[in-house]
């Protein structure tokens, strides 16, 4: 079973081409002119063995919220696709991620209803350039294009780089858990006999 996918999309804001491979090894290629969030998207391939592949621009001299946004929505349809019906997925996914002081933790059903809990209050500030409030709008992007339920929650955490990238490395772990096969399953992991 290949488990690939390839979306573009293009807006008169952004212009974004991924392809995944859920079954890779962490290879990825990332280029968007939002270099925090290259690194974000560089620790989920990575910490999920995925093949990943980003090609964005955006109107970053506004700021970087459209591009951001995008790229969720595009990354969910991305991994939407690739699932296809889901049959012999495990669904579910979870990680508990320390990064020096920060402990974060992310959930994942890939129900196909999507819904974001996000328990992370992180202050109105930058990391660099990147604005951290970014990062919610992120994750109700992948959430509504994807299809999945996920909770972030923060247990705790001072350093604002910490936690992003604590969140993130956890987000790629559940994932590669919820996306992975298991023979035991057969057609889809649900009483319904449907994911949707």
């Amino acid at each position: 079973m290949i488990r690939t996918a390839k979306i573009s999309r293009e807006t008169k804001e952004t212009n974004i081409s991924i392809e995944l491979n859920l079954d890779g090894s962490g290879q990825h290629h990332i280029e968007s002119p939002v270099p925090f969030f290259n690194h974000m998207l560089s620790a989920v391939a990575r910490h999920g063995f995925f093949d990943l592949t980003v090609q964005a621009t955006g109107d970053t001299e506004i700021d970087a919220h459209h591009t951001v946004e995008d790229l969720g929505i595009v990354l969910g349809e991305t991994f939407k696709k690739a699932l296809g019906d889901k049959s012999g997925v495990r669904r579910f996914g979870r990680s508990t991620m320390p990064m020096h002081e920060a402990l974060s933790s992310v959930v994942i059903d890939f129900s196909g209803r999507p819904f974001l809990v996000f328990n992370v209050d992180l202050p109105k500030a930058k990391v660099g350039d990147f604005d951290t409030e970014l990062v919610a709008e992120f994750f109700v992007a992948f959430c509504n294009h994807s299809g999945a339920n996920i909770h972030v929650n923060l247990a705790y955490g001072d350093n604002l780089h910490h936690i992003i990238e604590g969140i993130f490395k956890a987000f790629g772990r559940a994932l590669d858990e919820a996306t992975g096969l298991d023979p035991r399953i057969h057609g889809v992991l649900s009483t319904k006999g449907k994911l949707e």
